[in-house]
């Protein structure tokens, strides 16, 4: 299992296609910002999120939206607030903001935002 750390460091991608988007690491997602919507529930019953681990990696089905890159330009981000697998969620450090961009042939680019960047608290 790969750290975010080291998917920033290296610059790996993650995918998408249609709505789902997939992370090449598994994390415990406080918050996923898309479009003008602010996602917090991402349980079993949400009508807009659904998160799915698998080993190593994670999927983000965000059943809203029939095609991410139909909503979503590739000067936009879907912004993230997510703590890595194993980590302590209690502990604010830990609370990696990541910004995630649509480009061709499905690559989903991963970076991490600043603090200053604007994310709803």
């Amino acid at each position: 299992m790969d750290k975010i750390s080291e998917i920033i460091k290296l610059k790996k991608n993650g995918l998408f296609y249609y709505n789902r988007i997939i992370l090449p690491f598994e994390g415990y997602l406080l918050k996923v910002i898309i479009d003008d919507e602010i996602i917090t529930d991402f349980s079993t019953t949400s009508k807009y999120a659904y998160v799915k681990e698998e080993d190593g990696f994670m999927n983000i089905y965000f059943k809203e939206f029939k095609n991410l890159s139909e909503i979503i330009s590739k000067y936009e981000a879907i912004k993230i607030v997510i703590v890595e697998k194993g980590k302590d969620i209690f502990n604010m450090k830990n609370h990696r903001k990541l910004a995630l961009y649509l480009e061709e042939n499905h690559v989903l680019k991963i970076e991490a935002t600043d603090d200053d960047i604007l994310f709803i608290e």
